[in-house]
């Protein structure tokens, strides 16, 4: 078997048949599920996935690594429920498995953002390590921000996957708020510090870096709103921490 590819999932009805749809190339496709009640498990099974129901939630990394030990393909593809391989990017991928050059790939990914396909405000190229040999690779454990920690220096490979992170802005909101309370959570664990002052300036600044430095006014108003929301949830993740550094006091 020479390709695996694995997905975690939660309640992802609206995406995970278009995902499993364009990594129809694949040997196997593994999803692993952590309790979604609207279909999702019965549209991928459907899909010809083989499908993992876990009972808790231990935090993306972790997730991944469960869907990553079940795979038996020579590599492994790993791909969110609400990215897309494009017919260009299964093309140089099995092209490139016929003689790899490498043991790790890192593959673009361009974003839509309330119906725009967003090329700057630090959206594009974007960069994801997701391809590498089984066995040479394993997720970082973490619970949010989770990345792939290969042993040797990884190669771009040609093509991007088609990524649509958020239905609509309630959405948006919905995750900003769990992942800066994970990631606050994260960082109250390591012993980090913050004040009100510090929450802002770190917010005030997340803004300038989307929308000036990484030139997010060239998005148009998706770029201002983005940039807005990078803010807010730098400020939630900083004051969520300093309460619980007040709680732990």
């Amino acid at each position: 078997m020479r390709l695996s590819v694995i997905i975690i999932t939660k309640n992802e009805a609206a995406h995970i048949g278009d995902c499993i749809d364009s990594v129809g190339f694949a040997d196997e496709i593994i999803v692993i599920d952590s309790g979604s009640t609207d279909g999702t498990r019965e549209i991928a099974e459907g899909k010809g996935a083989k499908v993992s129901l876990t009972d808790d939630w231990p935090g993306f990394g972790p997730q991944k690594n469960r869907a990553l030990d079940l795979a038996e393909g020579e590599w492994v593809l790993s791909i969110d429920a609400d990215e897309r391989v494009t017919p260009e990017l299964a093309e140089a991928m099995l092209r490139e498995l016929e003689h790899p050059r490498a043991e790790a790939y890192k593959i673009a990914r361009l974003s839509n953002f309330g119906g725009r396909w967003i090329r700057h405000s630090g959206w594009w190229p974007d960069h994801v390590l997701r391809l590498f040999k089984r066995g040479t690779a394993r997720f970082k454990d973490v619970a949010v921000h989770e990345s792939v920690q290969p042993r040797s220096q990884p190669m771009v490979l040609e093509g991007h996957f088609l990524h649509y992170p958020y239905a609509d802005l309630e959405t948006f909101i919905a995750k900003i708020n769990l992942y800066s309370s994970e990631a606050a959570a994260m960082m109250h664990a390591r012993g980090r510090k913050t004040s009100v002052l510090g929450a802002t300036g770190h917010a005030i600044w997340t803004f300038i870096r989307i929308y000036l430095i990484r030139r997010g006014f060239l998005d148009g108003k998706e770029g201002f709103i983005l940039a807005t929301m990078g803010a807010a949830g730098s400020f939630f993740r900083y004051n969520k921490l300093l309460f619980l550094n007040k709680q732990n006091k």
